[in-house]
């Protein structure tokens, strides 16, 4: 099956919502290239860049499930080749 490389950028502003975030994550581990988190103190926000190599599908799935969690946003930016 064909994979993408891919960016999914992760704003977290409710911390009850981490433990499921972290659950999320390590349920589609083996896609994932890096992941890198930055809290923000100031706006008392995380914000967190996952990359990955997985079928479309499965990032699309990835994104929304990670949108669908409470005080989580999540876009996803994908390469071109």
């Amino acid at each position: 099956m064909e994979t993408r490389v891919a960016l999914v950028g992760v704003i977290v502003e409710n911390p009850d919502s981490v433990e499921k975030l972290n659950a999320l994550l390590h349920e589609y581990r083996q896609y994932i290239i890096g992941r890198m988190g930055v809290p923000y103190n100031v706006k008392e926000i995380s914000i967190i860049s996952v990359a990955v190599d997985a079928p479309q599908d499965i990032i699309s799935a990835l994104s929304g499930k990670l949108g669908k969690l409470e005080g989580i946003t999540a876009k996803t930016i994908y390469s071109k080749k």
